[in-house]
């Protein structure tokens, strides 16, 4: 479990660096391009993902998102302390991924975003991002689990672009965005309906997507046994060698 803990503080730590960091920089060198700005962001994001999971998911299974551990536990597959344990660990790496970013770019370590994230398009782009997110990590377990990392980073990188929200989709990354005052920053009071929204995506997925993803229940067949069979059967069943031959005899006769 400290490994587990350790590997899911490491790669939220480097999941928000690289949302925040890639965020100022782009915000720095688009000159004012909002668009170019966000599809920097996204392909940063979306790549870094692919990364991560593939470094850590032999690891902790590379959750990152406190929506996904409260999904594994639903699906009995993580403890409920384990999945305490894990979204703890996912907070305080998100926290000091924002402070590591903060650094690199010479900001103040925390400051308080004022960008404003609420309305109900908002919190139904959280919804839809979260449920699609789990959607693809669920379909691929299923299907391809070997495509994962390269599913959720394209999916994410995706969202930034189809969903309202530019698609957080994640409770940690929420609460850590709020603490930077940049491009990628949210408002502290519109995180807890982002955060609501989310969790309630992830509940809606995990549902769905059990029942959908449900194998069918193997029918057994029960074999019918014959009855023994009687010496007058067998003969009448399996005719003599003379039978036989003057059977041969009448059809050649015909």
């Amino acid at each position: 479990m400290p490994r587990k803990l350790v590997a899911e503080f490491l790669g939220t730590l480097f999941l928000l660096a690289t949302v925040v960091g890639s965020g100022i920089m782009a915000e720095r060198l688009a000159d004012g391009n909002v668009a170019l700005a966000l599809l920097a962001n996204a392909i940063a994001t979306g790549a870094i993902l692919v990364v991560l999971i593939l470094v850590f998911g032999p690891l902790s299974g590379a959750h990152f998102n406190p929506a996904v551990s409260l999904a594994f536990l639903l699906r009995r597959q993580l403890e409920g302390r384990a999945a305490f344990s894990y979204v703890l660990a996912q907070i305080a790496g998100g926290i000091c991924g924002v402070l590591v970013a903060h650094v690199m770019f010479a900001l103040p370590l925390f400051e308080l975003s004022t960008t404003a994230r609420s309305g109900l398009g908002q919190w139904a782009g959280e919804f839809v991002a979260t449920f699609g997110l789990l959607a693809t990590i669920f379909g691929c377990l299923k299907a391809r689990p070997d495509a994962v990392p390269q599913a959720v980073g394209l999916y994410i990188a995706a969202g930034y672009w189809f969903t309202s929200s530019t698609s957080f989709a994640n409770p940690a990354v929420t609460i850590a965005r709020g603490l930077s005052n940049t491009f990628a920053g949210i408002a502290p009071g519109d995180v807890l309906p982002f955060i609501a929204l989310q969790l309630a995506g992830a509940v809606a997925a995990t549902y769905v997507f059990g029942w959908l993803l449900e194998e069918a229940p193997h029918v057994k067949v029960k074999k019918v046994k014959k009855a023994p069979l009687a010496p007058g059967d067998m003969a009448r069943r399996k005719p003599s060698r003379e039978g036989a031959e003057a059977q041969r005899a009448g059809l050649a006769n015909e």
